[in-house]
Parts: structure tokens; sequence; C-alpha cells
């Protein structure tokens, strides 16, 4: 910058208002103005960028915003494997809200063997809403284990239970993928030899239906 003449000085202090007023405009926008540094913005500009660069409030988007049609998630060539003699349509389960929570259902009896098979899905707030809840199910079911490459989480289960002398095995499996839950019920009985299918056949039953639920999920995103 270049600095202020030692007569301009005296001169100033020494003349009239006009001349001081002449000095100031010399000084603050005139040809005597400091030089504005590279790169400096005028305050003004300063908090427009800071207002450009602040971060979001807005939601951010959720991967799913709706569940898809639960009585077409599963083949129907799966539906006469696990549950043989039902209806491969399913029914639906009327729902509270049906844009974010639906199941479908098939059971038969096919002689003396019964099976039961649910397709549940439940669209949430968030990814953390989804997985707080996937844990709470799975810290209620114990005994179980992960089901590798299923969504972003999952866990399979299988209980026996046993009313007058007859025994039904459950398989449960709840699976997690971003802010969606999907959970699958197979069971099954014997009512002629009161005994249950085996745990394998069971669990593996759970797994495929699981599986194809959470394929129909991820290709229907809404």
């Amino acid at each position: 910058m270049r600095s202020l003449p030692l007569p301009l000085a005296l001169t100033a202090r020494l003349s009239p208002v006009v001349v001081l007023a002449a000095v100031g405009w010399a000084l603050s926008s005139g040809p005597l103005a400091a030089p504005q540094a590279a790169g400096h913005k005028p305050a003004e500009e300063k908090t427009e960028t800071r207002s450009e660069s602040a971060p979001s409030t807005s939601t951010v988007p959720k991967t799913y915003s709706a569940s898809p049609a639960p009585c077409e998630a599963v083949a129907k060539k799966t539906i006469e494997a696990l549950v043989p003699g039902a209806k491969t349509a399913g029914k639906e389960i009327p729902s509270t809200d049906s844009e974010l929570r639906r199941t479908c259902s098939w059971n038969a009896l096919k002689g003396y063997d019964y099976r039961w098979l649910d397709v549940s899905y439940e669209v949430m707030e968030s990814d953390e809403a989804a997985q707080k809840s996937y844990e709470a199910h799975t810290e209620k079911q114990s005994g179980g284990g992960a089901v590798p490459g299923l969504g972003d989480s999952a866990y399979s289960v299988v209980n026996l239970t046993t009313e007058d002398k007859q025994e039904t095995r459950e398989g449960v499996v709840f699976a997690r993928a971003s802010n969606a839950l999907v959970t699958i019920t197979y069971n099954g009985s014997d009512f002629e030899s009161k005994k249950a299918p085996s745990t394998d056949t069971i669990n593996k039953g759970a797994i495929k239906a699981a599986k194809e639920a959470v394929a129909a999920l991820e290709s229907d995103k809404r």
C-alpha cells in the first residue's frame, strides 16, 4: 500500500472539513485505499459462502418407502414344495398400515402332514431404526445363528414345542435390508406320528423363503 505523503497529511490536519472528507474518501475507496488481498472476499461474500457450505438438515433418503406385495414374494414352486396342498396365491393378512407392514400366509394339511408359512415385511424410518428392531428380535430368539449372504444381516432359529404329545417345529428367519425388515415363519407337524419335521427341513425351508423374499424386496425399491 502506498504511504500517505507528509504534505497531504499536514494539509489534512489544517484544512477545512471539505479537505478532511476528501482525504477520508482517498483512504477508504479512492486511489489511496489498500488493495484487496488475493483471495480475500468482502464480509458479505464470506457470509454467503458459509451458508452454502453449511451441513444440510434435510432427511437422508430411505432405500425403501413401501413394502412389496408379500404374496408375490415367494415363487409358486417354492410354495408347492414348502406347503404342499396350499393355494399358491396365499392370503394377505389385514394390516393397520399396508404401505409399511404387510404379511402373507400359506397353510395346508395334506394327509396328516401340516405346514404353515408366513412372509412379513416392515419398512422403517431409517437403517438405524431397522437395525435396532432387528437386534431386539434376535435377542429374544436365543439358540440360533447368522445367515451369511442374506440382506445386510440375517439370523435363523428353530424351536420345538410339544402340546398334548403333539410336536411342532418352527423356524424363524429375521433379515434386515437397509431400512426394511423381512421375517419368515415356517412350521410343521405330522398328526399321524405326532412327530415334527426335522430341524434341517424346517431351517432350510425358512431360509429358502427368506432369500426369495429379500430378493423381491430389493427388486421392488420404492
